[in-house]
């Protein structure tokens, strides 16, 4: 990283998608934090401490920046059309936070806004920007244990019952466990299969009226000759698959193992929507910790991981774990470790600085994510109908 060029950043939203960032943008050298915008003022003045930059209160004054190479996006998820077509229109490359869009005109709106500017649009982060992931990408391709053919994910965490605004809860405002959760998984088994995925069939039901929302699903994707995927998600908050990460949590940290039900505990004091919006709120950038906490951290011991990811070869079982990968061939199983990372998700800024820098035609692009999307709402769909439903949109991994 060291001598590499800056990429020169806004941020258009300080939520949670950002905070969730905060440790990589804060750390990683490749990274020049210039300006933000958000419509909380407590926001803007803790960014502009931080990182003695500039704050606007509305995202076109900020992509009309011209210090400007990029734009994070990372505003609600039916704000993204309108924020990327401004950063495109600017001429700003785009990394824009997941789900892309909630539609699949609204996704190819920002293809073509992209496309018209001139300019990269990224979308993430996901889980398959994770290195163990990539690394047994790299693996299947080189063809050692022959061709992939079948790949199971499962996550089971306690994801409903984490504080949410009620927003998050209304599936057609892009809330719920498919519109959230899905895309990591959709994204980590495209990418291990390697080609485009033909048809779904999937289940998915409101189980807590309370929470209002889909918090778990099943999926069959099929991806043609013999290769299919399936997804088993489970946010209800009783068994955890980081039982079999040996206890690191999707951050690529240390859980405490014996805190079991602690997030359904804590939502038991909460008495309206307003009160757990609130309370999801002193978690906020402005509220809660800052660009200091996030430098002063140590390094993560593991990377990021979404559950259980087991990619089936012909002569081997791969299994990405937050440390590496473990193979499980005919006849030997081992260890592939990777070194730990200096950075979270550093990943996200090497794919954007290629882009930006090198010209480098990115794997998380449109295309990438218009097919992401088109599979979640496929998903939706298939639960609702109960019938397979034909994939179109999903181009080349």
């Amino acid at each position: 990283m060291s001598g590499a060029p800056r990429i020169r950043l806004g941020v258009a939203g300080l939520g949670r998608a950002f905070m969730l960032m905060l440790p990589t943008l804060a750390r990683d050298t490749r990274v020049e934090m210039v300006a933000a915008a958000d419509p909380r003022p407590e926001a803007r003045a803790r960014f502009a401490d931080d990182f003695g930059a500039r704050v606007y209160d509305g995202v076109e004054a900020l992509c009309a920046d011209p210090d400007l190479d990029a734009v994070y996006i990372a505003s609600p998820h039916g704000f993204h059309v309108a924020h990327v077509s401004a950063a495109a229109a600017a001429g700003k490359h785009v990394l824009v936070e997941k789900p892309m869009a909630l539609t699949i005109e609204d996704c190819q709106a920002m293809i073509a806004a992209a496309r018209e500017g001139g300019v990269h649009l990224l979308v993430g982060h996901s889980h398959s920007f994770d290195a163990p992931y990539l690394h047994a990408r790299e693996m299947i391709r080189a063809g050692d244990f022959g061709a992939v053919r079948m790949i199971t994910a499962v996550n089971f965490t306690d994801y409903l019952y984490r504080p949410r605004r009620p927003e998050e809860l209304d599936t057609s405002q892009g809330g719920g466990a498919i519109f959230s959760q899905a895309p990591h998984q959709v994204e980590v088994v495209r990418l291990l299969a390697g080609r485009p995925a033909r048809s779904i069939r999937a289940a998915a039901t409101v189980w807590d009226r309370a929470r209002g929302t889909e918090g778990a699903y099943n999926a069959l994707l099929d991806f043609g000759e013999g290769l299919s995927a399936t997804l088993t998600y489970n946010g209800h908050g009783h068994f955890d698959t980081d039982e079999f990460q040996d206890w690191i949590g999707e951050m690529g940290t240390p859980r405490d193992a014996t805190a079991y039900g602690t997030a359904r505990a804590a939502l038991r004091t909460v008495s309206s929507p307003e009160e757990e919006a609130a309370l999801k709120e002193r978690r906020a950038y402005g509220r809660g910790s800052g660009a200091a906490e996030a430098r002063s951290m140590p390094a993560p011991p593991a990377y990021n991981h979404f559950g259980l990811v087991i990619a089936s070869c012909e002569r081997a079982d791969l299994r990405p774990t937050p440390r590496g990968v473990a193979v499980y061939a005919d006849d030997e199983r081992r260890f592939e470790p990777l070194p730990p990372p200096d950075v979270p998700r550093s990943e996200v800024i090497d794919e954007l600085h290629a882009a930006i820098f090198q010209a480098t035609p990115p794997l998380h692009d449109g295309a990438w994510g218009l097919a992401t999307a088109e599979i979640c709402l496929a998903l939706l769909e298939s639960a609702r109908t109960g019938r397979e439903v034909a994939l179109r949109h999903q181009g080349t991994p």
